[in-house]
């Protein structure tokens, strides 16, 4: 009873310094836009901890974060063979070999007519496609090793950043392309010296996008068959034999990979597009 007193009462206390923060002065500092979250996050650890714990919850259904945090601690070595695995190698390889052909193809429909009407309808139609009804066929094709995980992967992030590209390079204005016309520029000068730069944004938009899809294609293509370590493999082991906190202690692991692997992207979106108003407005 006293842990759920405790949980009820953080939870209120940090409710009102994050109001307070939120229509504070602070605020608009780095330090206030990162307090906010950072004050939120910990709120949630906490009452999850103190409600694990108040209400006495089987270790099987929910473990508290600290004994995931100590399963952590403890397998180290195991969750770092198995981040090699599944992120180095199957995540981050087929992300940019999907990204970066999703980009070549981009500009060759950009360039076609044939290519723009018959392309684009099907890649709507593969995008769709259940990533558990694709990775056991990519498995089959491409062995178990980290492979197929890239294969899936590619499927997984290609058409999201094909779109966003295609989207990009006709967001240019008609007068800005006459312009480059008239100076006799040729395709590829105004390709790289005016569409290129203005497509940036939405390039960005689809690589944000699919650095979330490659962490989730990885993982779930090892369900399918893996060398004896990755995360999926972990997850799917561990679940058999009722081993929630390292389950648990993997989730964590992929969702901090995914979400450095995400911020890494915006922050070299916010580099390269430091022209646009979205990034000026963020200084």
């Amino acid at each position: 009873m006293i842990w759920l007193v405790a949980a009820l009462v953080v939870w209120v206390g940090a409710w009102g310094v994050n109001v307070w923060l939120s229509h504070s002065v602070l605020v608009r500092t780095r330090l206030g836009r990162l307090l906010v979250p950072a004050i939120f996050g910990l709120t949630v650890l906490f009452v999850w901890e103190a409600v694990v714990r108040g209400a006495q919850v089987p270790g099987v259904i929910l473990p508290a974060p600290s004994a995931i945090w100590e399963k952590i601690a403890s397998s180290l070595p195991m969750l770092w063979a198995d981040f090699a695995q599944t992120f180095v190698k199957g995540a981050l390889r087929g992300y940019l070999i999907g990204c970066g052909s999703a980009v070549l193809v981009a500009i060759a429909i950009d360039r076609s007519v044939f290519l723009q009407r018959g392309l684009l309808p099907i890649g709507n139609f593969v995008a769709a496609l259940p990533v558990v009804g694709i990775a056991p066929i990519l498995v089959m094709w491409f062995g178990f090793d980290w492979q197929s995980k890239a294969a899936v992967v590619v499927v997984m992030v290609f058409f999201p950043v094909l779109v966003n590209t295609v989207a990009g390079l006709a967001a240019s204005e008609r007068m800005q392309r006459d312009l480059m016309a008239t100076w006799g520029a040729s395709y590829w000068q105004t390709l790289f010296k005016l569409r290129l730069p203005a497509a940036m944004p939405f390039l960005f938009n689809g690589l944000k996008i699919a650095t979330t899809l490659a962490m989730i294609g990885a993982i779930v293509a090892e369900f399918f068959g893996s060398p004896i370590v990755g995360m999926g493999f972990r997850i799917s082991t561990e679940v058999g034999k009722l081993d929630l906190d390292m389950v648990w202690a993997e989730i964590a692991v992929a969702a901090l990979a995914g979400s450095a692997f995400y911020g890494g992207v915006a922050a070299l979106e916010h580099w390269v597009t430091f022209w646009h108003p979205s990034q000026r407005t963020r200084r």
